[in-house]
């Protein structure tokens, strides 16, 4: 039983491959010009580039109070906030706030009132996050004597 095409093709080309490699170490073993391993070290210097010298590095000191483990200290925000109540519908049982603060709208439910509400009310609130974002709690009218 004979060997297909693609067979004979494939031993034919794992050959040439062998004997082209061969024929490579050969021609490195006669030339003769070996590179030492210091010739094939490269050196990075603190802004990234490749040199082929040896980098010296200068160090400065760092004092021991300008280290920061963990994550960035939490600034503590008061809890309370102030707002405008923009919509609230008494018999839908809730409605949005704009905060003072950031001017972004806080949802506001029925259960986190303490004393009914009305649209253009300025309330006093706490924020608690939600599901689907922040929600005013404890929101009590606050009154503007200006």
């Amino acid at each position: 039983m004979g060997e297909s095409f693609a067979k004979k093709e494939r031993n034919k080309s794992k050959a040439k491959k062998k004997q082209e490699k061969s024929r490579k170490m050969m021609d490195r073993k006669q030339d003769g010009s070996k590179t030492s391993f210091e010739d094939m070290i490269a050196y990075v210097d603190e802004f990234g580039n490749i040199t082929d010298t040896p980098v010296t590095a200068v160090r400065s000191e760092i004092k021991l109070e300008d280290i920061q483990l963990g994550a960035a200290p939490v600034v503590p925000e008061s809890k309370e906030r102030t707002g405008l109540v923009s919509s609230y519908d008494p018999l839908k049982g809730y409605g949005f706030i704009i905060d003072d603060a950031n001017k972004g709208k806080i949802f506001v439910h029925s259960s986190g009132l303490t004393q009914p509400i009305k649209n253009n009310d300025r309330v006093s609130f706490e924020r608690e996050k939600g599901s689907r974002g922040y929600n005013a709690i404890m929101v009590k009218k606050i009154n503007d004597n200006k």
